[in-house]
């Protein structure tokens, strides 16, 4: 059961690379690539030029993007484009004296060229140009994201206030390795590049792993040892526990630790709201607590007299259980439509969906399977109930048993 789930792992940790550049890169190509919540710049050297790539995340459409080379808003060179309903691209070199909209700069430092060829305004949209390379290495820009369209496709049009702004730094010495093994014969390549993760992402990236771990690993693998295992060894629940309890919960509470920290070291109104995927994981540690104090109960509090059957608080939990489980599901997905988007990596690949849904078939066809055993289990406890029964009488009528 543990290897059906294990390749989501390495599939998880391949996201840090996951996205390309472009396929114009040369071969012996540098450059860097650096996301935000809406919005990804990547740059690639090529001689004397360098791309830059101007993406969106897929958080909200992209209305126009742009960038600049600085560290501050006034007085830096910058790069806005943006897409017309007639399909075709503005590009649009600007310059402001502070915060303000900036104006047209009718004498840039760098003329940067707008690659209509590889822009898109399809998905989450992209948008190329290409300028002349100077001697920087290490490159500080700002960037803005807006998601109101200017007012026409002229490029001193009205730019409505960005929905989001920043900086950023992008080292453009790093090398980009070329994907597959055969040769190019042309001047062009598939690049993959080697983005570093930001503390918030790597916070965000294991609490994702350490709570599909806890809910959709060691919470099944606790209820299908207690389904199959308990006809056949007594020892069934000193597993259950440990897999419920220490493994699950261990892992379960590190990752929800680690999820409050990164939302409160982000400090990104987006990241503060309470969404569904932040409800449902709130309901959802809270059940689980829930159903490790009912467990205990069960097995600590018996009834001093046996029930004909098995008690209802022994199905209640059984029950609410699954339906833990169930839940947890559901929130993984959340996790992976929904919440991803924002960490500002692009969406997740199509496989860590693809391996959610058989995870989704698979535990309950296994627990299914498992319900073949209720009947000899009803037999051993209504054995084990009936002794119990016939040693209670016996003690009652022989008084020397009570010493």
């Amino acid at each position: 059961m543990v290897n059906l789930f294990l390749p989501l792992f390495p599939t998880l940790l391949a996201l840090v690379s996951a996205s390309s550049l472009s396929d114009i890169s040369k071969r012996d190509a540098t450059g860097d690539k650096q996301c935000v919540t809406h919005m990804c710049i990547a740059a690639v050297v090529n001689g004397s030029t360098v791309q830059y790539t101007l993406s969106g995340t897929g958080v909200v459409p992209v209305a126009w993007m742009g960038m600049g080379f600085g560290s501050t808003m006034a007085n830096t060179p910058m790069v806005i484009m943006w897409a017309n309903s007639d399909g075709s691209f503005t590009i649009s070199q600007r310059k402001a004296p502070f915060e303000v909209m900036p104006t047209v700069d009718p004498n840039p430092p760098r003329l940067a060229t707008l690659s209509t060829t590889l822009s898109t305004s399809s998905g989450n949209s992209a948008f190329v140009y290409t300028i002349p390379a100077n001697s920087d290495t290490k490159q500080s820009l700002i960037w803005a994201f807006g998601n109101v369209p200017p007012d026409s496709s002229a490029k001193d049009a009205q730019l409505q206030q960005h929905l989001d702004s920043g900086t950023m730094q992008l080292d453009l010495t790093k090398s980009l390795p070329v994907n597959g093994s055969a040769p190019n014969t042309d001047d062009s390549s598939d690049t993959s590049d080697d983005i570093p993760l930001t503390p918030y992402q790597r916070m965000i990236m294991a609490h994702a792993v350490l709570c599909v771990l806890g809910f959709a690993l060691f919470l099944p693998i606790g209820a299908l040892v207690a389904r199959y295992l308990r006809t056949f060894a007594s020892t069934w629940y000193t597993f259950h526990w440990i897999a419920q309890f220490v493994l699950a919960g261990s892992t379960i509470i590190a990752g929800v630790v680690l999820a409050f920290k990164a939302a409160s070291s982000d400090g990104r109104q987006t990241y503060k709201i309470l969404d569904t995927h932040k409800k449902t994981g709130i309901i959802l540690f809270s059940l689980y607590f829930a159903q490790c104090a009912l467990g205990a109960i069960i097995h600590w509090a018996k009834p001093r007299r046996g029930w004909s059957r098995r008690p209802p608080q022994n199905y209640l939990h059984a029950v609410f259980g699954l339906a833990i489980i169930g839940l947890a599901m559901y929130q993984i997905h959340t996790g992976i439509k929904d919440e991803w988007l924002l960490v500002g990596r692009g969406p997740l690949p199509d496989g860590v969906e693809t391996l959610w849904v058989v995870w989704c078939v698979v535990l309950p066809v296994m627990y299914a399977i498992g319900l073949v055993f209720l009947r000899k289990q009803y037999k051993q406890e209504d054995a084990a109930r009936m002794s119990k029964t016939h040693e209670h009488f016996r003690m009652e009528e022989e008084p020397e048993y009570r010493d």
